[in-house]
């Protein structure tokens, strides 16, 4: 269970703060959920409080789990699979997996590949959606602003 104030990641949209606990009826049922605030977008998310366990819900990366991020995005090695559809199948898995590091994996080989031989549509958009996730964690785990991460990110992939 989390408190008011707590920094969560919610894998598929990104990390944010609790900003409370409310009591809602949807669909003729009273439920709690949590109030969550991303700093990416200034966008609100309410989230099931009972099933957070099945959701992936867990605590924003600590600033040593931080580095270990930029070592990823650093590594300049691209061994990805040709095919585009196997690809993109791989890396939606890594992305709804919620683990920042699998995420940080698929911001840094889509970025490589783009700088490359360019990207598809649906990658590039894949791209946008786990930059975004990425970045709204390191946000709240750096306690730093968007334009500062999103700097960062482009260092390291472009060194």
């Amino acid at each position: 269970m989390f408190n008011v104030g707590d920094k969560i990641v919610y894998p598929m949209h990104g990390a944010g703060v609790i900003e409370s606990i409310e009591e809602r009826e949807i669909l003729g049922q009273k439920q709690n959920y949590y109030v969550m605030k991303m700093p990416v977008g200034d966008m609100k998310v309410m989230i099931p409080t009972h099933n957070i366990e099945d959701i992936g819900i867990r605590e924003v990366i600590s600033g040593c789990d931080v580095d270990k991020v930029f070592a990823i995005l650093g590594d300049q090695n691209l061994n990805v699979n040709s095919n585009w559809n196997k690809r993109y199948r791989e890396n939606m898995v890594k992305i709804k997996s919620g683990n920042i590091f699998e995420v940080a994996d698929v911001v840094r080989s889509l970025m490589l590949r783009d700088r490359e031989k360019g990207l598809s549509t649906g990658e590039r958009k894949m791209l946008n959606s786990a930059r975004q996730i990425l970045i709204s964690e390191l946000v709240l785990a750096k306690g730093t602003d968007q334009l500062e991460i999103e700097g960062i990110i482009s260092d390291y992939i472009n060194i």
